[in-house]
C-alpha cells in the first residue's frame, strides 16, 4: 500500500476554516454535535491556525515531553542532560532547560493527567461494551488506589460526557463508567463511504476539541482512546481536490501545534482494528511538508498518537493491560526546551528526534513540529 496521487474530490472532503478561540473549556455534559446525514463543508468544523495559542514570554520556545525506555520497554529514570541530544531535521540544537519528573525521588508536580476516553462512535455497542468492562477492570485493581488523577470521557453521537474531575479514586471512577454505561445508546458507525466521512469528521472535531480544552491547563496529559479511531478514507475511490488539500493541510499544521502545545500525548488501545486497517497507518507517519502532499490519513488517530509522543497498543483482548503500559509513561519523564531555528516560510516542518548517548536506550517525544516565521 502507498500514498495516492489525487486530483479531484467527489464527496465534500474539506475542513471549512473556523477558530476554537472563544472555547473556553470543556464543560460538563454534551460539548459536540456530530453532523447528522450526509457531511457537507458547512457542517463540519475544522481548525484555524489563529487558533492555536503562544504562551506569553515564550514566543518561538518549544517544551517536549521525553519518555526514554529501556530494551524492555520499561522507563528509565536518573538520567541527565549529557545524556541527551536533540536533531532538528537532523542537526543538534541546544538544550535551554532540562528537568527530570517521576523517577524515584522526583514528584511530578503538578501531575500528569490521565484521561480515559471511551469511543461509542466508530464501534458497535457489543464492542464499547467489552471496553467498558476492561476500565472497570484497570480502575478497580489494586483496591481502586491510582498513581495518577483519571479522568472519565464518553464520545457518543451526541457529544461528549464527562465523568467528573480527575480523580485517583478508582472505585469512584468504575461507578460512574458503569453509570454512563446505562445512558449509553450506542448507533455503532454508519454504513458506507459517506457515514465513514461523517465519523471521520467528527472525531477529529472531538479530539481538537479535547486538545483546545487542555491547552488551559498546566502539567503534561495522556489522552487513551479506547478504539480503533475512525475510518481512514485512503481510498482509489476518494479523490482530493487541490483545495481539499490545502485546507487538510492548515487542520494538520493546527492541530500538530495544539497537541504539543497542549502536552497532550494520544495513546490508542484496542481489541480489534476491523474496518480501519492493522498497519495502514504506517505509511503517514512521516510528517507532511507541504499541502500538495497531504491525505485525509495524515489525521488518522493512530498516526496522531505516534506523531504526538503517545503509543500504538494492542490489538488484543487485555485492554486493561493495554492501558497500564500507557500510564507507565506518567511514571517518570523529562521535559527539555529549545528555540527552533529561523523559518524560511510559513508551516515550514521540522523532524525531531531525542538520542540518549547511552546503550540500549532509546526516546519518545513529538515527532516533528511546523515552524513559523
Amino acid at each position: 500500500m502507498k500514498r495516492l496521487a489525487r486530483k479531484f474530490l467527489a464527496i465534500p472532503l474539506c475542513f471549512p476554516v473556523i477558530a476554537f478561540a472563544q472555547q473556553a473549556g470543556v464543560p460538563a455534559g454534551p460539548i459536540a454535535q456530530s453532523p447528522p446525514g450526509s457531511v457537507s463543508a458547512d457542517q463540519v468544523p475544522g481548525l484555524s491556525q489563529r487558533s492555536v495559542p503562544v504562551p506569553n514570554g515564550t514566543e518561538g520556545r518549544i517544551k517536549l515531553d521525553v519518555v526514554v525506555t529501556d530494551k524492555q520497554g520499561k522507563t528509565v529514570s536518573g538520567l541527565e542532560l549529557k545524556d541527551f541530544t536533540l536533531l532538528d531535521n537532523n542537526q543538534p540544537v541546544k538544550i535551554l532547560s532540562f528537568h527530570e519528573f517521576g523517577g524515584t525521588d522526583r514528584k511530578t508536580d503538578p501531575p500528569v493527567e490521565v484521561i480515559l476516553l471511551v469511543d461509542t462512535v466508530n464501534v458497535d455497542f457489543k464492542y464499547v461494551s467489552f471496553v467498558r468492562q476492561e476500565i472497570e477492570r484497570y480502575l478497580t485493581r489494586n483496591g481502586g488506589q491510582l498513581a495518577h488523577p483519571v479522568s472519565l470521557f464518553v464520545y457518543k453521537n451526541t457529544g461528549l460526557d464527562l465523568g467528573g474531575r480527575p480523580s485517583t479514586d478508582g472505585n469512584a471512577l468504575a461507578a460512574v463508567m458503569s453509570n454512563l454505561d446505562n445512558h449509553l445508546r450506542v448507533e455503532g458507525p454508519s454504513a458506507g463511504l459517506n457515514g465513514a466521512i461523517e465519523h471521520y469528521y467528527a472525531s477529529l472535531k472531538m479530539i481538537a476539541s479535547i486538545a483546545q480544552s487542555e491547552g488551559g491547563k498546566p502539567g503534561r496529559k495522556l489522552l487513551i482512546w479506547a478504539g480503533p479511531g475512525w475510518p481512514m478514507l485512503n481510498s482509489p475511490t476518494l479523490e482530493v481536490s487541490p483545495d481539499a488539500q490545502r485546507q487538510n493541510f492548515a487542520t494538520i499544521v493546527a492541530l500538530s501545534t495544539l497537541l504539543r502545545q497542549a502536552r497532550l500525548s494520544v495513546y490508542d488501545v484496542s481489541s480489534t482494528d476491523s474496518g480501519v486497517g492493522a498497519s495502514a497507518y504506517r505509511y503517514f507517519l512521516k510528517g507532511v511538508k507541504s499541502a500538495a502532499k497531504s491525505e485525509p490519513d495524515d489525521l488518522a488517530l493512530k498516526v496522531l498518537a505516534i506523531q504526538s509522543g503517545g503509543r500504538v497498543l494492542g490489538p488484543d483482548d487485555n485492554i486493561a493491560a493495554q492501558i497500564d503500559s500507557a500510564v507507565e509513561d506518567a511514571g517518570g519523564f523529562y521535559t527539555i526546551t529549545f528555540d527552533p531555528p529561523r523559518a524560511d516560510h510559513a508551516n515550514e516542518y521540522h523532524e525531531l528526534k531525542a538520542v540518549i548517548g547511552k546503550p540500549g536506550l532509546s526516546a519518545r517525544t513529538n515527532t516533528g513540529y511546523y515552524n513559523q516565521p
